[in-house]
């Protein structure tokens, strides 16, 4: 299944792929932080098989002339569907373990080549562990 924000233009120019809702609700949250959740397409694996999933992939690409597909879980089905169809598509990057703040850069910064990988390099050092406070039990 795929979903795309219907309050631009201008197509998107980046895929994200997820389990579940993942894709929806990160798309959904760079629209409410910064307004340009228009610029990502949205294909999660729900009720989908292997082909399926990559079929749906491919024609999200294909459709918002994406030049990045952004995935969620690194060895996970979509990202496993995404590099078939970049195997197949010349210029297309897979970027896995999407998070926010990796699609929040690449959604302010553009489609040129760098934007993806500057956008995973900014959603790496968003990663922390923050100590909890005093008197919470660590699990």
């Amino acid at each position: 299944m795929t979903n795309s924000a219907p309050d631009s233009a201008d197509p998107p120019c980046a895929v994200v792929a997820g389990h579940a809702d993942f894709a929806a609700g990160v798309i959904s949250a760079v629209q409410q932080i910064v307004g340009t959740g228009h610029v990502f397409r949205g294909v999660n694996n729900a009720a989908l098989d292997a082909a399926g999933l990559e079929h749906a992939i491919a024609a999200a690409v294909a459709d918002s002339h994406a030049t990045v597909v952004f995935t969620d879980l690194p060895g996970g089905s979509c990202t496993i569907a995404a590099r078939r169809v970049a195997r197949a598509t010349p210029g297309l990057a897979v970027v896995t373990g999407a998070n926010l703040v990796m699609l929040l850069d690449f959604a302010l910064n553009g489609a040129a080549a760098a934007a993806a990988e500057h956008a995973a390099e900014k959603g790496r050092a968003a990663i922390a562990v923050v100590e909890g406070m005093e008197g919470a039990r660590a699990h």
